[in-house]
């Protein structure tokens, strides 16, 4: 007669483990390769806002004195600016004043542009990543919530509610949902300020509408990603053993399928720092926005210059730390160290 031990089977041990996310070591040589590609992209950068004044038809300083301006104004004008000097001599110029961190002066105002991008950048960023931390937060839960749902085709009707407005969503502009919601909310019922930055508040519209498409679109992908990540083997035995439902979700589920979710949700961050401009304007709120599109009516073209290069810098670093931490989290990222691959092929 055989007797059971007290000691629980393999199976027993580990019911649905889901395969857990290492954190990866970033090889040098990986570092290496994407600062490398940050200072290309930087460099093309620059020299793209080097051209810009140079590729507007006819003569800015014309067109921003006026036709009328006398011509020994517009040439003593072009000399203060070093406009009379050849373009390598220019450029040279130029890439000195970013290093010391001149980016000039405003015609109009007469204020170091480094100083009017030291008011905005502050707001321009905290619209951009509230926003983000927003639609996140809207957008896990709900595409992990419609997932579930309509796994295995069931419930057709949730489904195609919510393809149908998430896709909705996303093909609206933002500044239509800042006009909506400033026609509605601030100026019909006078729930939250109508324009600037009188306190907190004042984010909750401009925020809600840059939220809402990337809510959409992240929702969408979270529910893709949530979908794929029911059909694997460590899912089906998680049901099979009757888990809690929010063991199966939260602890199984929810890590497994936040990698794209976390890169797009890093992606849409820079697309919400340059996408924040006619938001900006909707709410006349004093950021970045607001600035580049006063320097282009006013056709202030140091402010311009400066906006584009600040603009683009950001989105590049932002893409640039996106692609680190979609490597460290990455699973199936080749990015590991070269002692980690070769203990996997041994």
């Amino acid at each position: 007669m055989t007797t059971r031990t007290d000691a629980p089977t393999p199976h027993e041990t580990t019911p649905a483990a889901a395969p857990r996310r290492r954190v990866r070591r970033l090889t040098p040589l990986f570092l290496a390769r994407q600062l490398l590609r940050l200072a290309g992209s930087l460099a093309v950068l620059v020299v793209a806002s080097f051209a810009m004044i140079h590729l507007i038809p006819g003569d800015p300083l014309r067109q921003m004195l006026g036709p009328t301006a006398p011509k020994e104004l517009v040439a003593q004008r072009r000399s203060e600016l070093g406009l009379d000097q050849p373009l390598p001599s220019q450029f040279t110029h130029y890439v000195r004043q970013l290093f010391s961190g001149d980016l000039g002066t405003s015609f109009f105002s007469s204020q170091p542009v480094t100083d009017l991008i030291g008011q905005g950048l502050p707001n321009t960023l905290a619209l951009a990543v509230l926003a983000t931390l927003v639609a996140l937060a809207v957008a896990v839960p709900l595409g992990l919530w419609a997932a579930v749902r309509t796994h295995n085709g069931r419930r057709r009707g949730t489904e195609t509610a919510f393809t149908t407005l998430t896709g909705a969503a996303v093909a609206i502009p933002e500044y239509l949902y800042g006009l909506a919601l400033l026609l509605v909310l601030a100026l019909g019922l006078g729930l939250f300020p109508p324009a600037g930055l009188t306190g907190p508040a004042s984010f909750v519209l401009p925020v809600t509408a840059l939220a809402i498409a990337p809510a959409a679109m992240i929702a969408r992908l979270a529910r893709v990603e949530t979908l794929r990540e029911l059909d694997t083997d460590y899912m089906r035995l998680a049901h099979a053993k009757r888990l809690p439902a929010w063991r199966l979700y939260a602890v199984h589920l929810l890590p497994n399928t936040l990698t794209a979710t976390l890169t797009m949700g890093g992606l849409l961050l820079s697309g919400l720092i340059t996408g924040s401009v006619l938001v900006e304007n909707v709410f006349a709120w004093p950021g970045l926005g607001l600035r580049t599109v006063e320097a282009i009516t006013q056709k202030d073209y140091p402010v311009a210059q400066a906006m584009i290069l600040v603009y683009g810098a950001l989105v590049l670093v932002v893409n640039f730390l996106v692609d680190i931490l979609l490597g460290i989290l990455d699973p199936k990222s080749t990015l590991s160290t070269p002692s980690a691959a070769t203990r996997r092929e041994g």
